[in-house]
């Protein structure tokens, strides 16, 4: 294939690419006792792209033929005409370190078959229903990307890309007295099934959801206030992905994002080092090579509180005088490349998880996002918590529920005091959302920190 796709773009003035992308995605889920989704559906096709005096065109086929490659190649050189008669911008595309060769990112070995799937899938969400009577919803969901890429460029990418990401989510609800408390756990692995398995122990994680859905149920609500707060590696990890990697990301950068000029400046505590880095192992945001061709490589996004990069395609690149490092990233092969994150984390540090909590005399242990959140341009960011107990002492006491964090992250992360020596991604089940959906990973350690936390006035106060 690869040697088709060099013929095709042989002779080609300017830039152009091709980008072969074949996804089977596989869902199974169980819900309140039943089987209500299983399928397996097959996209494949290609993506033929071109920049032609300055001017980018896109077209998109599932024809990977040569003959129908072609076809959509001079369709693309038409595009990127037309836009140069009417577009004053001209874009430019920085030098990158191209891919080539064979990229497998795990360890390929017999996978269970759909019906041993499915079959787990049920027993795992009869295991939740049988947790306990108050358990009233129950759902498991186990989905799976198997893609295969082949990217050519005119630039010297000849990759072939052999990828599987998997994820599991296990959803309870507990109900008492017309009250619901919902708790949820999830996790996710470039790998095999049992990559996924080793990483979260399904039997494990149901009853944990169970207990932290019926522990709700008899909790208190947090008062509201500024409060030092020890946050889990989840809610680390949203903290760096949604509240501050998307304000790094270039193209946000250039249209205006708190970020933007900062680089060289001082934005976090000096215990903080932030990267973005596709070259993790089992990671669920593992890229090596990206859509563009170009192999992935580790950002240093803060060092010691200080920022030093952006994340970049190959024109942003060009534009800030950078270097791309495998960012830009499409979700299928309909799909342009857009910038990207991949894993982006905290490094751990060197305190003791214990002597954190110790030294704390009024605060909040947090862990893991609840039921969604926002992030703005600015850092700004508000999320939902998904469990929470106070401290008080330096003693982990009772669990508090209905726990929102807000503040802007930068001065967050500026009041970091303790960095723990423990580290966890713990992002790998869900998708980032910017435009199109992208498979990301995202944690760190244990952060003592200060945050705003929303809540309000127990009923049992009143």
């Amino acid at each position: 294939m690869i040697e088709v796709f060099k013929s095709v773009l042989r002779g080609v003035d300017g830039y152009a690419e091709i980008r072969y992308h074949k996804r089977v995605t596989t869902i199974i889920e169980a819900r309140n006792g039943t089987l209500a989704k299983a399928e397996q559906r097959t996209l494949a096709g290609a993506a033929v792209r071109c920049l032609i005096d300055g001017c980018w065109g896109f077209v998109s086929t599932s024809d990977v033929t040569e003959s129908g490659l072609c076809s959509a190649l001079a369709d693309a050189i038409d595009g990127a005409a037309a836009a140069a008669r009417i577009k004053k911008e001209r874009a430019k595309l920085a030098p990158a370190r191209m891919g080539e060769g064979e990229f497998v990112y795990y360890e390929r070995g017999s996978e269970p078959s759909i019906a041993e799937k499915i079959a787990r899938v049920l027993e795992a969400e009869e295991r939740l229903r049988s947790r306990s009577e108050l358990i009233v919803g129950s759902v498991v969901r186990y989905t799976h990307y198997d893609d295969e890429k082949y990217i050519v460029n005119t630039d010297g990418a000849a990759a072939h890309i052999v990828d599987s990401k998997q994820s599991i989510h296990v959803f309870a609800t507990a109900g008492r007295d017309g009250k619901l408390e919902t708790d949820v756990k999830a996790w996710g692995v470039t790998g095999s099934w049992q990559a996924l398995m080793e990483k979260g122990d399904l039997d494990q994680m149901v009853d944990r959801a169970a207990q932290g859905a019926i522990e709700k149920l008899d909790a208190g609500y947090a008062p509201g206030g500024q409060y030092t707060v020890i946050l889990d590696p989840g809610l680390v990890g949203v903290l760096s992905h949604e509240a501050i990697g998307h304000t790094v990301e270039a193209d946000f950068v250039l249209a205006g994002s708190i970020a933007k000029g900062k680089i060289g400046q001082r934005v976090a505590s000096e215990l903080v080092t932030m990267v973005d880095d596709g070259n993790v192992p089992g990671a669920a945001g593992m890229v090596l090579v990206d859509d563009e061709g170009v192999q992935g490589e580790r950002t240093v996004l803060i060092e010691n509180g200080v920022l030093r990069a952006y994340l970049h395609n190959r024109e942003s690149a060009a534009m800030l005088g950078a270097a791309p490092r495998g960012n830009a990233r499409a979700f299928t092969y309909r799909d342009e490349p857009l910038i990207r994150m991949t894993n982006t984390f905290i490094l751990p540090g060197k305190d003791d998880l214990k002597a954190m909590i110790s030294e704390v005399e009024d605060g909040f242990f947090l862990s893991g996002l609840g039921q969604g959140g926002q992030a703005d341009s600015d850092a700004e960011f508000m999320f939902s918590v998904g469990q929470a107990w106070r401290i008080r002492d330096g003693r982990l006491c009772e669990p508090v529920k209905g726990v929102t964090i807000s503040g802007q992250a930068f001065e967050v992360l500026s009041s970091v005091d303790a960095v723990s020596s423990g580290f966890k991604l713990d992002m790998g089940a869900g998708h980032c959302g910017k435009w199109q959906p992208a498979k990301v990973d995202a944690g760190g350690p244990y952060l003592r920190c200060r945050v705003t936390i929303g809540g309000r006035q127990d009923e049992r106060e009143q």
